[in-house]
């Protein structure tokens, strides 16, 4: 059975879908770099190893890092999984990690890479937003594609009612990224794309919104 470790800065909901998804592996740690952290209590409550690594304590980015792996590898992490972890990684961290560090971010990539993704779109004139679930590497939100969900931006929509809409999906891609990665189901690609054995085409699999709630 797979041991996962996954890394918070706060609340932690995408952490509170998979404790709540009966994934096919074990969750071995929670990590957080912000000691009060509302997860880790969440965590802890699920009996849960909880540890913090407060990157405010570390001189460098290098040696934030550096402490981070070192409780990572502690737990004996199979996959680590980025869940609202607020914090950019440095290339050595991220290719240590290659191929079993998993993020998700809440537009679909590679559309709106970075922050305010709800209201860029929004001002964009989307009609379709979403997530994504991706593998990490060293460039920001830039890496291979493992699942999509969109959702509909509604011509009343602000970026905080979108933004709700989406961590809905969040909440479903997540927890099936995290399953396909703990049956051996992915396979990076040469070409950097992502094959899920057992789909009918090879890259990421997208989930839509039902029909009815299409923007016309």
């Amino acid at each position: 059975m797979k041991k996962i470790v996954i890394l918070i800065s706060g609340r932690g909901s995408n952490m509170e879908a998979l404790l709540r998804a009966d994934l096919p592996a074990r969750i071995s740690g929670v990590i957080s770099n912000r000691p009060g952290a509302a997860g880790l209590a969440t965590a802890a409550a699920a009996g849960i190893p909880t540890h913090t690594v407060d990157h405010q304590r570390y001189p460098s980015r290098d040696a934030f890092d550096a402490a981070l792996a070192q409780t990572i590898d502690a737990c004996g992490a199979d996959l680590v999984v980025l869940a609202g972890f607020m914090r950019i990684l440095g290339r050595q961290f991220v290719e240590t990690y290659r191929g079993r560090l998993l993020n998700i971010h809440p537009s679909l990539l590679p559309a709106f890479p970075g922050l305010d993704t709800h209201q860029r779109a929004i001002a964009a004139g989307c009609r379709l937003a979403g997530a994504t679930v991706h593998f990490v590497t060293p460039d920001l939100d830039s890496g291979p594609i493992v699942i999509q969900a969109a959702v509909p931006v509604l011509p009343d929509d602000d970026a905080g009612r979108l933004a709700a809409r989406v961590l809905e999906q969040e909440h479903r891609i997540y927890p099936q990224a995290v399953r396909w990665f703990c049956e051996d189901r992915l396979a990076l690609e040469a070409d950097g794309r992502v094959r899920l054995a057992g789909a009918a085409w090879s890259a990421a699999a997208c989930i839509a919104p039902p029909l009815e709630n299409r923007p016309a």
